[in-house]
């Protein structure tokens, strides 16, 4: 089967990315989590597992990614460009401590999404030259799903959004209470985890998400695709 990727993503799908994390499972399974939160209105999705083994995580990503495909929105697979290869995911997603972009993008083709952690205007325009489709920036706030997470200011993440011509998606700590201190900044969306996963009710969640996600990203730039 043939990856989304194909069909010309939107940079809309880049409104509301949500990003697993298995911390916040509690009673249901990541399958019912990743579909609430489908209903909710999450425009992208990232499978992200760090700890489990390639065999339970390509069976766990065909079974994300035809979730994904029931609902029409592009699946991701954080850092492990094997699986995402394997599972035929609609990309893949690597930090600056993963595999070079330039090298992931030999190994995946044209078509399929690559995306890129950056925290400095010069690692942006790096990841653009080697063949980024987007950026993922930030932590824009305090997090504590990546203890490690370098922080980015508001400054730095808009100056990044002016510097590169693919879309800027800002990360880390996002919640519905500082969401709107990055408006004006230039992203095209944001990627979210606790602030969908972490709660009760994930439909609900991702619901005001998505809301305030409109709200906070450029209106103008609705519409334009993920590759210039």
């Amino acid at each position: 089967m043939k990856a989304v990727r194909n069909m010309k993503s939107d940079k809309r799908d880049l409104l509301l990315y949500a990003v697993t994390d298995r911390a916040w499972l509690g009673e249901k399974t990541l399958y019912e989590q990743v579909e609430e939160a489908l209903l909710g209105g999450a425009t992208m999705i990232q499978l992200r597992e760090k700890e489990m083994d390639d065999e339970d995580f390509l069976r766990e990503a065909f079974e994300i990614k035809d979730l994904c495909r029931k609902y029409k929105v592009p699946f991701l697979i954080n850092d492990n460009v094997e699986v995402a290869l394997k599972c035929g995911a609609d990309g893949v997603h690597v930090g600056q401590s993963d595999m070079e972009a330039g090298l992931v993008r030999e190994k995946i083709g044209a078509d399929m999404i690559l995306g890129v952690s950056a925290h400095t205007i010069e690692q942006a325009l790096a990841a653009e030259s080697r063949g980024a489709d987007y950026l993922g920036v930030g932590a824009v706030f305090s997090t504590s799903t990546k203890s490690d997470a370098n922080a980015v200011s508001y400054e730095t993440l808009r100056a990044i959004c002016k510097a590169v011509k693919i879309p800027v998606v800002a990360i880390g700590g996002i919640s519905p209470e500082n969401v709107l201190k990055l408006s004006g900044s230039g992203i095209a969306g944001i990627a979210v985890v606790s602030a969908i996963f972490a709660g009760g009710n994930i439909k609900k969640a991702a619901e005001e998400m998505l809301k305030l996600a409109e709200r906070t990203v450029n209106c103008e730039d609705k519409g334009s695709d993920i590759r210039p």
